[in-house]
């Protein structure tokens, strides 16, 4: 049973992690590491999966602003049409590989929501942003297995 909370904590830290709330899971992965209480491969594929399960809601989001205006929203939760341009233009400029960094602690989670703006598929979507947040877990998970 301690295994299962272990793997729902990890999953609900590193979902939220990378919505647009603000967030971090690195601290909550390695505490699990440390406490080796789950296997540490389940808990890189739970932490990889929940991660970029909360880059889709941003996706998401972003293609519902795209497809209903900003104008819909609550005013307090519209993103500032300069900004957001600007994103997309830094998006269109960098292209798909700007989204293996995704797990990027600034600009990462942005850059999901600009992606679904822009309506980039989502298919290719998951893949990239998979990829590379499972390297930044990958990275972790391997940087604990060379200290102890």
């Amino acid at each position: 049973m301690e295994t299962f909370w272990s793997l729902a904590g990890m999953a609900g830290a590193a979902f939220v992690a990378a919505t647009l709330l603000p967030a971090q899971s690195e601290a909550v992965f390695l505490g699990l590491l440390a406490a080796r209480t789950v296997d540490p491969l389940l808990l890189f594929i739970v932490a990889s999966l929940a991660n970029t399960a909360g880059s889709v809601v941003n996706w998401w989001l972003g293609r519902l602003i795209a497809r209903h205006g900003v104008e819909k929203l609550p005013r307090r939760l519209r993103p500032d049409p300069r900004r957001l341009a600007q994103a997309q233009g830094w998006f269109a400029r960098f292209g798909w590989p700007s989204l293996l960094f995704a797990w990027l602690p600034i600009g990462g989670d942005p850059l999901t929501f600009v992606a679904g703006t822009l309506n980039y598929p989502l298919g290719r979507f998951i893949l990239l942003v998979l990829a590379g947040k499972a390297a930044r877990y990958g990275v972790l998970l391997a940087g604990w297995v060379s200290l102890t």
